[in-house]
């Protein structure tokens, strides 16, 4: 499909950021004689940015390739829990490569996604996500957040982050929404160029990018928060006034504090991909603007591009785009690039201005002049990651940034002494309070014993209430045998990253609703109940709402959700900390209320922006409606709580009628297979499937074709919660289906097992093993189950997922 011709642009309506720095002559004449010496292959690598799974030191030597970055999922040795020394051997290695006395000794980039502490590193300090710091409204906590990042990504020999998102979430729908300060562009502009300042310094001060510092990255240029239903890579349809005066003051504030590097985003504005937008890249970025870093791509963005792929798009280069994100793709994009340069298609003046940006970019930093980056940290590596200092910051901002939406007969704060009793899923669940990019892209199953002063919730709350001579009861389902005098349910979503977490519709959990029933069996029992949420976006929670006595939007705390303990309890009566936090976004009354410009109850929300009770304002809440609207949840769950998940569908037998599996068949089912609900752990969560082997008779969970290769990319496995026993009976087999063709996973009990428990089993195929075998994911249509002869499954979850093992 050929590429919309980009709308023009009305240039001197835009105005434009103070320059932070200027050019250096001296440093200027070094990089031109350095380009007269780079031969076109050396300086084609020095535009390409490779993931350290898929590039060795030797790789960096042979090519002279410009930067590394670690993925969501990569590290050395492809070892997620690596230890710190393992990550500075590597950077050590990446460098001594780059500086070889047989070539430019040009030293090599490392970048990271740092967006809310050192997250990729086992034992670093996770700090509250954005939506969470806008929740604050203070830049000097944002500014001394980002110092300490700075800190502990130099700890582990990285140069640059990829933070802050100075996006402006418009739709709550956004997987990215907690990238986000606020809706507000002003608090956007502010937080994100405090964040910048931190990172990197202040540009005016000596101290700038010094030892202490890394590169910062404006991101995700320009409009990503704004995408039509808030799908995560779309098209956002704003006029270019609204580009202008929503979208843009986060860069023009992070351009004003001296930010180096700005990031493509893998959006389009008005059809047109940013990674090949002349018109915004280079004419209102580069020439309007006067920046002068360096304009990077995302994670192969650049093979969105219309007639382009991701090893093959001279066009993102010609639009502005200066180093390429290539990260299994660069020794491709090298070769094509190259070709592309001998042929015309690129020319040299650009490559030259490409290749300069980033070379400026190296001497701003100081590497010229830098040792391996082992020998450039001050200090014991291991006193700076996840240090106290750090952690006593997180926990300030965990304080500042919880809102206090209900606290009807003033329950809060809480008097410790007490029987407390603690419940809900997220209580002591470290991955659901710290969201995506933790540790992993998604951010699942974290474990508090890797970072040594994480507290979650619960232990946050022993803390408190042991220190007072209180007791703690913790029950998960909320079941008490002794009367507690009050209870605290932890509740929410779980972790998500990017498009992995984008909504239909606010009710994210329609069809389970545990939390609400189990809130509403403590109000009948008369327990006074605080419920704290933890997501990282405003939800549909009506009746979670209706029913809890006080209520808090915790967001994504970190790893120092403990400190949510410090706001809810008042030791000897006196409380020592009270709520600021205010919401960064409206808050919905109806699922279908996206945003500030999207929905039909946009203009009444249950919670304006800015909205935030203390412990001294009157908390009580109406009585709200309860009555959601469907919902389509993320397509990566088939069949879970005992029903087929969004437009997940069932079919029984090859031609069979597709229908919605909720408790029991809504269709046909042809002879020689049973279907019926089932307990699996919890009541009728659970299919039963009985093949009686009269015929070679398929169950198909179904769905429209579905582009699974960034999960396979991302470590994501097909996954599926079993019953143990099949009793007298086989075990079906397995297949994925696809518009390609259909894939033979083998029989059922022969799957990789990954965790057991008394009762049930489950199961993980990782789909880049598919890949590895053939198999094209572009097109993934659902997965079969069938038998010829007699066997049985009991299924309660199947689904795409991160893998466990």
């Amino acid at each position: 499909m050929p590429d919309p011709i980009a709308p023009p642009l009305t240039l001197s309506d835009w105005p434009a950021p103070a320059r932070a720095l200027s050019l250096c002559p001296r440093t200027e004449s070094l990089i031109t004689r350095l380009l007269n010496w780079l031969t076109p292959a050396q300086k084609v690598g020095q535009i390409i940015q490779a993931d350290i799974a898929s590039v060795t030191p030797e790789d960096i030597a042979t090519y002279h390739l410009g930067a590394v970055l670690n993925g969501g999922n990569s590290a050395p040795n492809g070892k997620q829990t690596a230890r710190l020394s393992d990550w500075l051997d590597l950077a050590d290695a990446f460098w001594t490569a780059s500086m070889r006395a047989d070539g430019p000794r040009i030293p090599v980039l490392w970048g990271t996604d740092a967006v809310h502490g050192h997250n990729n590193l086992l034992g670093a300090t996770i700090f509250p996500h954005n939506i969470n710091l806008g929740a604050t409204r203070d830049p000097s906590l944002v500014e001394r957040i980002g110092a300490a990042t700075a800190r502990e990504v130099r700890a582990t020999g990285m140069d640059w982050t990829f933070a802050p998102s100075v996006a402006v979430a418009r739709d709550l729908r956004w997987g990215r929404t907690y990238e986000s300060y606020a809706e507000d562009p002003a608090l956007v502009a502010e937080l994100g160029a405090a964040l910048v300042r931190g990172l990197q310094g202040n540009p005016l001060c000596n101290g700038f990018l010094g030892p202490d510092r890394i590169i910062a990255t404006a991101k995700h240029f320009i409009g990503d928060g704004g995408t039509l239903d808030g799908r995560d890579q779309g098209d956002t349809p704003a006029t270019e006034r609204q580009l202008r005066d929503i979208h843009a003051p986060g860069y023009q504030a992070s351009l004003a504090a001296g930010v180096q590097t700005v990031m493509a985003s893998f959006s389009s504005w008005q059809g047109r991909k940013m990674h090949g937008h002349k018109a915004l890249l280079t004419d209102l970025l580069k020439t309007h603007w006067q920046f002068d870093g360096v304009v990077v791509g995302d994670w192969d963005g650049h093979g969105q591009l219309p007639d382009a792929s991701t090893t093959d798009c001279p066009d993102a280069l010609m639009a502005g785009l200066d180093m390429y994100m290539a990260p299994g793709s660069w020794k491709g994009l090298h070769a094509s690039l190259l070709g592309h340069l001998q042929s015309g298609r690129i020319t040299l003046h650009r490559l030259d201005d490409a290749v300069r940006r980033v070379l400026r970019l190296k001497f701003r930093a100081g590497l010229f002049d830098a040792p391996k980056p082992s020998s450039r940290i001050s200090g014991s590596p291991l006193r700076l990651l996840g240090s106290q200092d750090h952690a006593d910051l997180a926990a300030e901002a965990v304080r500042k940034s919880a809102v206090l939406l209900k606290n009807s007969d003033r329950l809060l704060p809480l008097n410790p002494a007490g029987t407390i009793l603690v419940s809900g899923s997220g209580a002591d669940d470290l991955g659901m309070a710290c969201g995506g990019w933790t540790l992993s892209w998604q951010g699942e199953r974290l474990d508090s014993r890797d970072y040594p002063y994480a507290e979650t919730v619960l232990t946050g709350i022993h803390r408190i209430v042991r220190t007072a001579g209180g007791k703690v009861l913790h029950r998960p389902d909320g079941r008490f045998r002794r009367r507690p005098d009050v209870a605290i349910h932890v509740f929410g979503e779980r972790p998500y990253a990017e498009f992995r977490g984008d909504l239909s519709t606010l009710d994210d959990r329609s069809g389970y609703r545990r939390d609400a029933e189990i809130l509403q069996r403590l109000r009948s029992a008369g327990i006074p109940t605080l419920a704290i949420f933890l997501s990282g976006r405003p939800l549909w929670i009506n009746p979670e709402l209706n029913a809890a006595t006080a209520f808090v939007a915790a967001f994504l705390p970190g790893t120092r959700a403990g400190a949510l303990a410090d706001l809810i309890f008042a030791p000897g009566g006196t409380a020592t900390h009270d709520f600021t936090g205010r919401l960064p976004f409206a808050w919905p009354e109806f699922a279908d209320q996206y945003g500030p410009e999207t929905g039909p109850g946009r203009l009444n929300p249950l919670f304006p922006f800015g909205y935030g009770l203390s412990l001294g304002d009157g908390g009580s809440l109406r009585t709200l409606h309860e009555d959601s609207v469907v919902t389509q949840p993320d397509h990566g769950t088939m069949f879970a709580h005992g029903m087929t998940a969004g437009s997940w569908q069932v079919r029984a037998g090859a031609r069979g009628t597709p229908y919605r599996w909720a408790g029991k068949a809504q269709g046909p089912v042809p002879d020689g297979l049973t279907l019926r609900a089932a307990d699996l752990g919890q009541q009728e969560n659970a299919i039963e499937m009985v093949w009686s082997g009269s015929g070679d008779t398929d169950l198909v969970f179904t769905h429209a074709a579905l582009d699974l290769t960034r999960e396979a990319n991302a470590g994501f496995c097909l996954a599926m919660t079993l019953a143990r026993g099949w009793g007298r009976h086989d075990a079906p087999n397995i297949a994925l289906v696809c518009g390609s063709g259909r894939q033979e996973l083998g029989n059922v009990f022969d799957l990789p097992i990954v965790e057991r428990s008394r009762s049930a089993r489950i199961v993980e195929i990782p789909l880049k093993d598919l890949v590895k075998n053939g198999m094209d994911l572009s097109g993934v249509e659902g997965v079969a189950l069938w038998s010829d002869k007699p066997a049985r499954l009991v299924l309660s979850h199947l689904g795409f997922a991160m893998g466990r093992g």
